[in-house]
């Protein structure tokens, strides 16, 4: 739940409640800057949000992707300074993760969406003496960026029940380490289900998206209890300048803009860079031409109430956002996913 929804309000709302709080580490730099009146880099950054979401105790992870290549080694470093208990990496292969700064006591993640793609990092890693503490897989039910083509995302081969067995036999072969599944896990039934499937753990967004103590705006939070099935498409073009399919809400501001064709370029933010003709992260497509492309820095941070005055928001959902409807604490969101306490829809 990139860019500003997931920080430490949420994470440690969660990890309060016995999950796996995960904060964001896409924009957190500006998001700091912005709340404390002062500037943060990528290091103090990650160092000082992990460090918050800490104090109301639990597990807390951090989220931190590989394409945000100008902070990514900043974010690392900070993160695990700061004593967060896990790293989480991918929007790319984290190839290089355990290098980057002696773990110590923190898990390294890497993020998955095949078989191949765990079997590569896990023989990288054992280059540099380590082995994943845990995976996490995710299918192309989820939000956000995915790791398909577009035309597999339908396909039943690339359902997540299908991934999972292959990407289990991979991780026993490698000392067997937990396999966590991601991606349109909606409901206590879908837990038990991939639980009973071999999965050791799932990762869910959407719904802690629309939580009280999430840091999405509140027009974001209403924008997906109002939505129907049909309002959730995978963007391609216009899209991501990551070339990747994004899966959003099609009535978002920004998209409705991109389609117009309406608004000028504008990229000034630089979190997700190409490498230009000198080898150097200088290029996002997105500030080149915005014929194809529209500028998620800037949309996902409208969407967290960074910058509302200068840019409209992009709205990121997994593909079962139609089922909420209505905004919740993570204390009831938490007890009902437990199986503590029945769905509201379920009782009336």
């Amino acid at each position: 739940m990139g860019v500003g929804v997931s920080l430490y309000p949420l994470a440690s709302a969660v990890a309060s409640e016995g999950g796996v709080g995960v904060i964001s580490s896409a924009a957190l730099d500006r998001l700091l800057s912005k709340r404390y009146n002062k500037r943060f880099n990528s290091y103090e950054a990650a160092y000082t949000e992990v460090s918050l979401a800490l104090e109301s105790g639990g597990v807390v992870g951090i989220n931190i992707m590989v394409a945000g290549v100008k902070d990514y080694e900043a974010s690392v470093k900070g993160a695990i300074d700061a004593g967060v208990h896990m790293i989480i990496s991918g929007a790319g292969l984290p190839l290089s993760l355990p290098s980057i700064a002696r773990p110590k006591d923190t898990a390294l993640i890497p993020i998955v969406s095949s078989a191949r793609a765990l079997e590569i990092i896990c023989r990288k890693w054992q280059r540099q003496g380590y082995r994943p503490d845990a995976v996490v897989l995710e299918g192309p039910l989820a939000g956000g960026h995915l790791g398909f083509q577009p035309e597999q995302i339908e396909r039943e081969e690339y359902r997540l029940e299908r991934l999972l067995p292959p990407v289990k036999d991979v991780a026993r072969k490698y000392g067997d380490f937990p396999v966590i599944v991601a991606g349109g896990i909606y409901t206590h039934e879908d837990i038990k289900h991939f639980l009973s499937m071999g999965a050791d753990a799932v990762q869910m967004g959407t719904r802690f998206l629309v939580t009280e103590e999430s840091s999405a705006t509140r027009a974001y939070k209403e924008a997906v209890v109002r939505a129907k099935k049909d309002d959730i498409i995978i963007a391609g073009v216009p899209g991501s300048p990551c070339g990747l399919p994004f899966r959003i809400l099609k009535h978002s501001p920004m998209y409705m803009d991109a389609l117009e064709r309406g608004r000028p370029p504008r990229c000034d933010k630089g979190y997700v860079l190409f490498k230009d003709d000198r080898g150097r992260f200088t290029r996002c497509l997105a500030k080149e031409s915005n014929e194809s492309h529209f500028c998620i820095c800037n949309g996902l941070l409208s969407s967290a109430g960074y910058n509302p005055d200068q840019e409209k928001p992009l709205y990121t959902v997994g593909s079962n956002a139609y089922r909420v409807d209505r905004i919740m604490t993570v204390r009831e969101l938490m007890e009902e996913l437990k199986g503590v306490k029945e769905p509201v829809e379920s009782l009336t």
